[in-house]
């Protein structure tokens, strides 16, 4: 059973276990061991203010395990997955904690094919890191820590920007004017130069990290700013990233907010009308509106379900040789470019379909009818089996039933932060919102903080 890893890496509170300095440095040791003699790894960060302490504690224990260590410094995490396949490092390793507030931070793990780490191997890791925080005497000092940072190479950065560059060729903003939100996060140190490299006008926000605003009130997590600035400014489109911008959500023309599911639907049928999207299928996950589902129909286009998680919808397009899948989240893949979700690619994606199709964001997604859906949090002290727990299961039991052929009730626990997640789709708004409250309330009953 997983206790450090979620479904993105290890996360917390920073300072706190298991990102105390003490656990960082077992975590790099026992990664360094797992990799195995003259193991090296690439090291990014996102522009939290535990960025560096974590960094180096990480340092410290990839050295005392062996490894050796190079830093990119602040730098997207797919930048990261790219890296370390080209350069041929045994690792890439990011300090992140994607969308979560400032106060958080986090450690993900690539390997050196530029893939996240299957949940095996991940395991393994945890149990070395158990191993190693039983050790006799290992101890790690609390000054002087920031001697262990590798020197930055700048020339990562360049290195990416011209890998996005080269991934969509010809790419072009037309003179459009775009907004761009950077979420005071990674994306702050790559996207103003990648986008000034096109033809148009780019207004950049939130591009001034203080290690404490990272997605504070903008980025991916409120699209609503990306989309109001859009209206303003009478621009083309806007993009909007998370603070690690491995995923991006999107305004059209309209100030019309553009998520995930909207963006698959695009990008299937422009690979669809040239023939390059395999199978004629998409990977989505189970938190997809049925909208969509209907959509593909309506285009001749198979939608298969995954677990929530850009690695499970990897996973299960690796398995089926689907070439485009993604989450409503914003996490798009496109295995012929790259080997991670990457919300810069995925906005130079965009632009590319756009430019080439002739027609504006919206008209694109236009036909995409999209069900009611609630999704509502529910903060728990623990992550108890739901399906031990009467009252929810029978919450829950009652809301399939009553939906069965006309919605969808998905209840999961959160990968990253302490939350229990109850998402339900229904042709009726009445019973969606009675449906999701009752669930909430149960849940919250036994569980809530």
């Amino acid at each position: 059973m997983r206790k450090l890893f979620g479904t993105d890496g290890i996360r917390g509170v920073a300072g706190v276990a298991p990102l105390d300095r003490r656990t960082v440095f077992a975590v790099g040791v026992a990664l360094a061991r797992k990799l195995g003699a003259g193991a090296t790894s690439v090291m990014g960060m996102d522009t939290r203010e535990s960025g560096p302490w974590i960094a180096a504690a990480l340092t410290a224990g990839l050295r005392e395990g062996g490894a050796r260590v190079e830093s990119a410094g602040v730098i997207t995490t797919p930048a990261i997955a790219f890296l370390a396949r080209k350069h041929g490092f045994s690792a890439g390793v990011v300090i992140s904690a994607s969308h979560n507030p400032w106060q958080d931070n986090g450690i993900k793990v690539f390997g050196g094919d530029g893939y996240k780490l299957p949940d095996e191997v991940e395991l393994g890791i945890e149990a070395e890191i158990e191993a190693v925080l039983e050790e006799q005497g290992l101890g790690i000092r609390e000054q002087g820590l920031e001697d262990e940072l590798p020197e930055v190479n700048d020339g990562y950065r360049a290195e990416y920007v011209k890998f996005l560059l080269e991934a969509v060729p010809g790419i072009s903003l037309d003179n459009r004017c775009v907004v761009i939100d950077c979420a005071n996060g990674a994306a702050s140190a790559v996207a103003p130069q990648l986008f000034a490299e096109l033809k148009g006008t780019v207004e950049v926000t939130h591009a001034s990290p203080d290690g404490r605003n990272i997605n504070l009130n903008c980025g991916a997590l409120h699209p609503e700013i990306v989309a109001a600035e859009v209206k303003v400014r009478g621009a083309s489109m806007g993009f909007t990233f998370d603070g690690d911008a491995d995923r991006a959500l999107f305004a059209d023309e309209f100030g019309n907010v553009v998520n995930g599911d909207a963006v698959m639907l695009a990008c299937a049928r422009d690979l669809a009308a040239r023939g390059e999207l395999a199978g004629d299928l998409v990977v989505a996950t189970t938190m997809s509106n049925m909208g969509l589902e209907a959509a593909f129909k309506r285009s001749g286009i198979k939608m298969l379900r995954a677990p929530v998680g850009d690695k499970y919808v990897l996973e299960e397009m690796r398995k089926s040789g689907a070439s485009l899948g993604g989450e409503q989240s914003g996490h798009i893949l496109f295995p012929a470019r790259a080997t991670t979700g990457d919300g810069l690619l995925t906005a130079l994606v965009v632009l590319d379909v756009v430019h080439r199709s002739g027609k504006t964001l919206g008209e694109l997604i236009a036909d995409l009818k999209n069900f009611p859906q609630v999704i509502l949090n529910v903060k728990v002290r623990e992550k108890v089996p739901l399906d031990s727990l009467p009252a929810v299961v029978a919450a829950i039991a009652e809301a399939e039933e009553e939906l069965r052929d006309s919605g969808r009730v998905v209840i999961r626990y959160s990968g990253t932060e302490a939350l229990a997640r109850v998402m339900i789709e229904a042709e009726s708004h009445e019973a969606m919102t009675r449906h999701a409250e009752a669930i909430a309330g149960a849940i919250r009953a036994e569980l809530g903080i």
